[in-house]
């Protein structure tokens, strides 16, 4: 369960796509235009959002980053297993979803 920021969502849009992250895999740290949901759908990933602290998600737990947030740390937790998200990315139609930091 997760509260919502307190935006006018006209003209905004959806966006949902999995993340693959192979064993050992480590992203760069970046931005999205609007407020995301993750949710773990496989394998364990670690994440660390604007300076907060880093956390360890499982299959089934789910993250939310705020808007204009960065998503300092993203990685997957095993050398050895794949981990697999679902990101949703609520951002207002035809912004630039991703933007590395």
């Amino acid at each position: 369960k997760q509260d919502l920021p307190n935006v006018t969502l006209d003209g905004w849009e959806v966006t949902a796509n999995w993340v693959d992250y192979a064993p050992g895999h480590v992203g760069v740290p970046h931005r999205h235009a609007g407020f995301v949901l993750v949710y773990v759908l496989e394998g364990t990933v670690v994440a660390k959002i604007s300076g907060g602290e880093e956390r360890t998600y499982k299959a089934g737990q789910m993250f939310y980053e705020h808007p204009g947030a960065t998503h300092e740390v993203s990685k997957n937790a095993s050398a050895t297993q794949p981990a697999r998200l679902l990101a949703m990315i609520f951002a207002k139609k035809g912004s630039t979803l991703t933007v590395p930091v």
